[in-house]
């Protein structure tokens, strides 16, 4: 089971935008500050999301291919 990069790393980015927006407003930034930021921190949110994505369906791929191989040898090895 491969896991949808675009979707979760999209999720994060907008949950990621309001968090900074929300920070950004009770701390008094000013609305052009605080949505920069957000913005630039949603674009973070998103880019590092997906890495981390990736990087968990390659950690799937190779186990799921790890396990296959072992099923084939564990028959191989019964004939």
């Amino acid at each position: 089971m491969v896991l949808q990069t675009r979707p979760i790393a999209f999720t994060t980015a907008i949950i990621a935008f309001f968090v900074l927006s929300i920070v950004g407003s009770i701390v008094g930034l000013p609305p052009c500050t605080c949505s920069e930021r957000a913005v630039l921190g949603a674009v973070a949110a998103y880019a590092v999301a997906s890495v981390a994505i990736r990087m968990v369906n390659a950690i799937l791929t190779q186990a799921m291919i790890a396990s296959q191989m072992s099923k084939d040898h564990a028959g191989d090895s019964k004939k």
